[in-house]
């Protein structure tokens, strides 16, 4: 995920004499994390968690299925671009929410949603800030701001039950979404369900940069911090134990942070772009059942 980011910032900091690279990321004693802060500035490697792209891979029509372009604003202003995609069936479920990872744009995620949308619910899938056709610079708080917009204006659409709205985040999109949604509820929504999202900035760029990386970033918008005010909506939490980018320990912790009524689906053999899709979808029939539980509701 920040992989890039600390390349760079190893870059630009050159090992003593037989210094190996993992006592450079410890930095110890500091040095690295001032010399890196003149660099960067305060919080100088918070916007390097994003790796947007403006390419267009697929669209919903590459799957054979239709779609409409839509475009909407953040609350500053920023034009924002996405696509909704009817369900399939005669009368739809509901209407899920896609916020997607940090990387490339949401062309590169359709494999996520294309299922629910054949299951019978609307898709709205979007870009944030900086991302695919969307305008504007990358920025933690505007993005977060982006998830509020995208469901102000799927809540707005005709043939949209806005009483039957669904939250679903892919990691960064998990974790912009809970703390969207702990910042203020949203009418109408169901379910709120994250998969493979961490609970702090903070704690991911440790893991990948030691402390060396924890001390560049900041913490501020962490959903460990929002995920305890989410309404009583029920939430799922899907972690694959396998996650070779979010530790399945990050997971656990926004679901033990979590109020009830929550779930959590861990997937044994999940990596983390793949546990809803493994074992020939068997958590992806879980998810229809618990949704469908939620819809009920």
């Amino acid at each position: 995920m920040v992989l890039r980011f600390f390349l760079m910032v190893l870059a630009s900091l050159p090992l003593a004499a037989g210094e190996q690279p993992r006592i450079v990321l410890d930095d110890a004693a500091g040095e690295r994390a001032r010399a890196a802060h003149e660099l960067l500035g305060d919080g100088g490697g918070n916007h390097l968690f994003y790796l947007p792209t403006h390419d267009q891979p697929a669209t919903p029509a590459s799957w054979g299925f239709k779609f409409e372009n839509i475009t909407f604003n953040s609350a500053d202003g920023t034009p924002l671009h996405g696509w909704f995609i009817p369900a399939r069936g005669e009368k739809p479920l509901g209407t899920v929410v896609f916020s997607h990872g940090n990387a490339g744009s949401i062309g590169h995620h359709l494999g996520f949603v294309m299922w629910l949308v054949e299951a019978g619910y609307h898709v709205m899938m979007y870009d944030y800030r900086g991302f695919g056709k969307s305008g504007g610079t990358v920025d933690r708080r505007g993005m977060v701001d982006d998830v509020k917009a995208a469901f102000a204006h799927v809540r707005g659409r005709a043939g949209v039950d806005s009483g039957r709205l669904v939250s679903y985040g892919h990691s960064l999109g998990g974790a912009k979404s809970v703390t969207a949604l702990g910042e203020g509820p949203v009418r109408g929504l169901r379910a709120v369900i994250i998969d493979g999202a961490f609970a702090s900035y903070q704690a991911m760029a440790r893991i990948i940069g030691g402390q060396l990386g924890a001390s560049l970033v900041t913490d501020e918008l962490s959903p460990r911090d929002f995920v305890g005010k989410l309404s009583s909506v029920p939430l799922l939490v899907v972690h694959g134990s396998r996650d070779e980018v979010v530790p399945v320990a990050q997971g656990r912790e926004l679901y033990d942070s979590a109020r009830q009524p929550k779930t959590l689906f861990e997937v044994k053999t999940g990596r983390h772009g793949d546990s809803l899709s493994r074992d020939d979808g068997a958590f992806r029939k879980r998810m229809l059942v618990w949704l469908a539980g939620t819809m009920d509701g």
